[in-house]
């Protein structure tokens, strides 16, 4: 039987947003929820129907500016292109204002103390876009707007996001850069996509850059280096993880060689400090991972994990 206080938070219109022969598709979301559906580990947790976001909620990180500048961007059919990167379809709107709502929905359950633990299986994804500009196929910042919504919760002090995706999570450093309520760790392939704010210093952004090549035993000994210390000093009030699955080693968008049980432990890892600082709480959201029976796996492996008292 499932954890009741677990849930996945999804929407099938995640899948309109699509443009033929990109990486970030709709396969990957399909991906991931038919690995969830087909294991008895993670069959039976609760799924629900992610929110659309609203200008009024998506305004508290970006300008309203850049949620029209987006708007006027999506096309009646083909697509449009944000950045080089950044596409926008008819239905990537909805899509992006629903990612940001599961992670808005996630927060208020989880504040609410009906839940404890939510996974946001949404796309696209969202730790690339920075204040006022859409990049890396992302449009708003998701697990930045769950942050924001927590911090202004009254028995939230402080919150960590943990962001384990193979690119650095450039946005959420750029929206939370002098803000020291919000701690920032991010693992990543070193000297690679988006090269801006790789070597951005302050106390409370903690980049773990990996070199291409990086394989199990040193991903875990940087990230015991470098972030329990960090999270224990933060003692933050809630945990937000950017879940990114493309530094598994059968990705194709980059050079690092993780396994699917990399992802298990530094989830396992950060349950173990939820435990420790927040009653255990944590809301995930998911960010990259382009290769799709890996994605599947990895996420699947994640949310099981999650499940752990």
């Amino acid at each position: 039987m499932a954890d009741p206080r677990t849930l996945v938070i999804t929407h099938p219109d995640c899948l309109q947003h699509a443009k033929p022969g990109h990486p970030e598709c709709p396969a990957r979301l399909k991906s991931i929820m038919a690995a969830i559906n087909a294991h008895p580990s993670t069959s039976a947790i609760e799924q629900r129907l992610a929110p659309a976001a609203t200008d009024s909620q998506l305004s508290r990180v970006h300008p309203l500016s850049l949620i029209d500048q987006l708007t006027a961007l999506e096309p009646v059919k083909g697509t449009q292109m944000a950045d080089s990167d950044t596409y926008l379809s008819r239905g990537s709107l909805r899509a992006a204002r629903l990612a940001a709502g599961a992670c808005l929905e996630a927060t208020q359950l989880v504040l609410s103390g009906e839940k404890d633990r939510v996974f946001c299986a949404v796309r696209p994804p969202g730790h690339h876009a920075e204040i006022d500009a859409a990049m890396g196929f992302c449009l708003f910042n998701n697990v930045a707007l769950g942050a924001v919504a927590a911090l202004a919760h009254p028995s939230v002090e402080r919150v960590a996001i943990l962001d384990f995706d193979v690119h650095h999570c450039n946005g959420t450093v750029d929206i939370f850069k002098e803000d020291d309520r919000v701690l920032v760790c991010s693992s990543f392939q070193a000297d690679y996509y988006p090269h801006r704010y790789l070597d951005y210093e302050n106390a409370h952004i903690v980049a773990t850059p990996l070199a291409a090549g990086t394989r199990s035993l040193e991903f875990r000994q940087l990230i015991e280096q470098q972030w329990p210390a960090a999270i224990n000093q933060h003692q933050p009030d809630l945990i937000f993880i950017s879940a990114g699955f493309d530094a598994h080693k059968d990705d194709p968008l980059a050079q690092l060689e993780l396994e699917v049980d990399d992802y298990r432990w530094i989830t396992q890892l950060i349950v173990d400090l939820a435990k420790m600082h927040c009653n255990g709480r944590i809301i995930s959201t998911l960010e990259g991972g382009y290769q799709l029976e890996a994605l599947g796996e990895c996420a699947r492996m994640h949310l099981e994990t999650l499940l752990q008292p």
